[in-house]
């Protein structure tokens, strides 16, 4: 298992499973972007600058196939949710990966003195802008069948644990939640606790509704997590 691990896998809590959430949903472009808004749920709280969204092709039990909606609905749901932008990272016969981002948010994370440090060291330019950073972060998928390990401070995962995992500090190893964590797992795992909880509030949201209205979930409100501390994990980045 690597460093990233699909958040899809982090509530275990929900009442509804995500297959039964969308099915609920009998337009077929409220279904793509109830997917979508459930993927992105801690980029449009605001608690994440970006989160990775893979869609498989292969027909669901509700009897429709994400990725071929994708294909053809992908500019409804982008105007639907104008918050936050999408980025084809790889589009294969089987699937396709994209990166849903807060610009301001990425920008403000990876301007960050800490983090360019580590990219710089993995061999991004150093005075690369976000776009140049993300034309990199792409090329590099594109020519590796697996995700770069600096992929984590692309998707607001603590610094300390990405160098930790790319060998670039020394710290132990300590447990695994959404990702590796390594030394003093306590702010890692509440982190990692606040986007379990952005996803479950979320899909209590959708699950209330009978259609689609993207204005009712996305919200700047911090009543989708526990803490939204964003201040200590820039705290934490600096101490690299």
């Amino acid at each position: 298992m690597g460093f990233y691990q699909s958040d899809r896998k982090s509530s275990t809590n929900q009442q509804k499973t995500a297959p039964e959430l969308l099915a609920q949903f009998n337009d077929p472009l409220d279904c793509l972007t109830a997917h979508v808004m459930l993927e992105c749920s801690e980029v449009l709280a605001g608690v994440k600058p970006a989160n990775l969204v893979s869609l498989v092709n292969r027909t669901r039990p509700c009897g429709r196939n994400l990725y071929q909606l994708w294909h053809t609905l992908h500019r409804q749901v982008v105007a639907r949710l104008g918050s936050i932008e999408f980025l084809v990272l790889i589009t294969k016969e089987r699937s396709v990966l994209i990166l849903c981002y807060n610009r301001q948010q990425l920008e403000q994370q990876l301007a960050h003195a800490g983090i360019r440090t580590l990219l710089h060291k993995a061999g991004y330019t150093q005075n690369a802008t976000l776009d140049g950073l993300l034309t990199e972060l792409k090329q590099r998928i594109a020519a590796h069948s697996h995700f770069p390990h600096e992929i984590g401070l692309f998707i607001g995962y603590p610094a300390k644990d990405v160098a930790a995992f790319m060998g670039l500090v020394k710290l132990p190893f300590t447990c695994q939640a959404l990702w590796k964590i390594y030394g003093n797992p306590a702010e890692s795992l509440n982190l990692a606790q606040n986007f379990r909880c952005c996803r479950e509030r979320m899909a209590e949201l959708l699950a209330s509704q009978g259609q689609i209205q993207p204005k009712a979930c996305v919200s700047k409100q911090h009543f989708f997590c526990t803490t939204n501390d964003m201040e200590f994990q820039l705290l934490l980045r600096a101490k690299l």
